[in-house]
């Protein structure tokens, strides 16, 4: 399935996601998308932005670890269906977009909960998507500076800009 498809049905199913469980669920789904997000791109995008894709790959695997969400929805783990990012730039805002929202509902979470092992699930999996969120950034960054070239990203630098 095409990376903007899959976000879309994530950012679906966050959306309707109405229990403490099921949040929690979807934050993990969306930490296993971006593990396969980062894979993809480490194992066919620009040899430039290779490094920073195993980033993303590996904080989305470790986030994936810290959630310890045993129990999936029927369908299963989503992310698993990603088999092309059409446009790779597109996709990470949108990967991006979908971790903030994320975080969003895990405060919510977290704000309501009287249980500390709730709170502290949430306050690991904010953390979590924090720095899927800063991996996504430097990827973003990367490809801006691929398309503009690296003579004019060079010039920018020495200009202050």
């Amino acid at each position: 399935m095409e990376a903007l498809r899959l976000i879309g049905a994530t950012r679906h199913a966050l959306a309707g996601a109405s229990g403490v469980r099921d949040i929690v669920t979807e934050a993990w789904q969306v930490q296993a998308l971006a593990q396969a997000m980062g894979s993809h791109l480490a194992a066919t995008g620009p040899a430039e932005i290779r490094a920073e894709a195993c980033g993303l790959s590996e904080a989305g695997s470790r986030a994936c670890g810290s959630l310890r969400q045993s129990v999936l929805r029927d369908g299963g783990v989503r992310a698993t269906q990603l088999s092309e990012m059409r446009d790779p730039r597109r996709a990470l805002l949108g990967l991006g977009g979908l971790l903030g929202d994320v975080g969003i509902a895990l405060v919510t979470v977290a704000s309501a909960s009287d249980e500390d092992g709730v709170y502290w699930q949430c306050m690991e999996a904010i953390d979590a998507a924090d720095e899927s969120s800063d991996r996504v950034l430097g990827l973003l960054r990367r490809f801006a500076v691929r398309e503009r070239g690296p003579d004019d990203a060079w010039a920018r630098r020495a200009c202050g800009g």
